[in-house]
């Protein structure tokens, strides 16, 4: 027989227990309270669970077939992040909090003990709920108002960990039956094991902080870090890690507060300004530079139609003009003519960006020759384009020097010092 005693007002929770002693009855258990207690206990796990999961999948069901999930951006974030599921996961801990209490006619602590954790564990539901619409928020302000490619994430990661922080303290006082200002009152004592514990965080954050105020760093940028392996791409900046994709499809991970407290570069503006820079230099034997003759005149001329107007012009007016036109330099010897034909070549080359610095330099002589440098800056910033226009000024320098009389040395020098990335 059941207990009297043991039939709670509710209707469900009746049925359920006279189930529950019809079937411990043969086995000699149906007046026993306590087996009531932990089978209906498990019954209800069971139940809330299964209702749970009823529940959220005719929620999710329903909430597929809405317009707005499939034509908003905000509706398409939410079904890629799975917002709705993780929202729905607090219908288990309500159920079974429903039910608990029936249970128990006896017994309040078991009663006290399971109660509170039940509401742990819907405590625990409510964080990953918030998180969930955090991770929404933030997924569309990134996409939407983000334009700069600021790195906010660490915000985010901010976010969630003072709910986290909230939903601990909480938990704790539900446990302990305390008042979570207490608690808090508590942690003034583990104030410095805490920044130990939480001081890559804390640096991170405000160096997060510090790289999105100051625009020193958006997610896409090319940057080299000094001292460490990162050489490419920003994929990430979070609390604890700034991931870089390097230009070798390895990965470095560094602390946020490295970009801070030390210097790095950032190849942003290069690609901005859409140039790159190129610098060639080869290096002439200073004992085949010599004055221009009439002979040589006569064979660049020929052999350069371009230098015909040139060679012209400055000899008609007179030779060396030290005016700010680079072609004004004189053709007084082979290595001047090389340079200013150099200088028309350039300036007519398609793929040599007009609006930037040109320049065709003789450097401090070396134990190689006397460096003749070309310096100036492709019209894209593509880095195969850049680098086959780099070969190409070089391959005319090297072809067209002979026709100068001009010498080259047996070692040449291809520096491709950038205005941005090396690779």
């Amino acid at each position: 027989m059941i207990v009297l005693s043991l039939i709670p007002s509710h209707e469900i929770a009746s049925w359920l227990i006279s189930g529950i002693g019809r079937v411990l009855e043969p086995f000699g258990l149906g007046s026993s309270g306590v087996a009531h207690e932990f089978v209906y206990v498990a019954v209800i796990v069971a139940i809330s669970l299964l209702v749970g999961w009823g529940l959220r999948r005719l929620v999710l069901a329903v909430a597929s077939r809405l317009p707005f999930m499939g034509r908003s951006e905000i509706g398409r974030e939410m079904t890629r992040l799975r917002t709705l599921q993780h929202c729905s996961h607090f219908i288990s801990p309500l159920v079974f909090l429903a039910f608990v209490p029936f249970a128990f006619t006896h017994g309040e602590a078991a009663l006290v003990y399971l109660t509170r954790v039940a509401l742990v564990y819907l405590l625990v539901t409510v964080a990953v709920a918030v998180n969930a619409v955090l991770e929404v928020m933030w997924e569309n302000f990134n996409s939407v108002r983000n334009t700069k490619g600021l790195p906010l994430r660490g915000l985010l990661n901010v976010g969630r960990g003072i709910v986290w922080i909230i939903i601990v303290i909480v938990s704790a006082s539900v446990l302990l039956d305390k008042s979570p200002a207490a608690l808090l009152a508590g942690l003034g004592a583990f104030a410095a094991a805490l920044m130990l514990i939480f001081r890559d965080s804390i640096l991170g954050f405000v160096a997060g902080l510090q790289l999105s105020n100051n625009d020193m760093v958006r997610v896409g940028d090319w940057i080299v870090v000094p001292g460490t392996p990162a050489d490419g791409t920003v994929l990430d900046v979070t609390l604890t890690a700034v991931k870089v994709m390097n230009w070798d499809n390895t990965t470095a991970m560094l602390p946020p507060h490295t970009l801070v407290s030390g210097s790095f570069q950032n190849y942003r503006s290069m690609y901005q300004s859409g140039g790159r820079r190129v610098m060639v230099s080869v290096y002439v034997d200073p004992c085949t530079v010599s004055a221009a003759t009439d002979e040589l005149y006569g064979s660049v001329a020929s052999e350069l139609p371009l230098m015909g107007d040139y060679i012209a012009k400055v000899r008609g007016e007179g030779g060396l003009d030290l005016g700010g036109d680079p072609l004004q330099s004189g053709c007084a010897t082979n290595l001047g003519l090389l340079r200013a034909y150099l200088y028309m070549y350039l300036g007519r080359h398609p793929k040599v960006n007009q609006s930037m610095t040109v320049l065709v330099r003789l450097l401090q002589e070396e134990e190689f020759g006397i460096p003749l440098q070309v310096y100036c800056f492709s019209a894209t910033t593509d880095w195969i384009a850049y680098e086959q226009i780099g070969d190409e000024i070089v391959e005319h320098v090297l072809s067209v020097a002979r026709l100068f009389g001009v010498g080259l040395s047996n070692y040449s020098n291809y520096d491709v010092a950038l205005t941005g990335s090396g690779k």
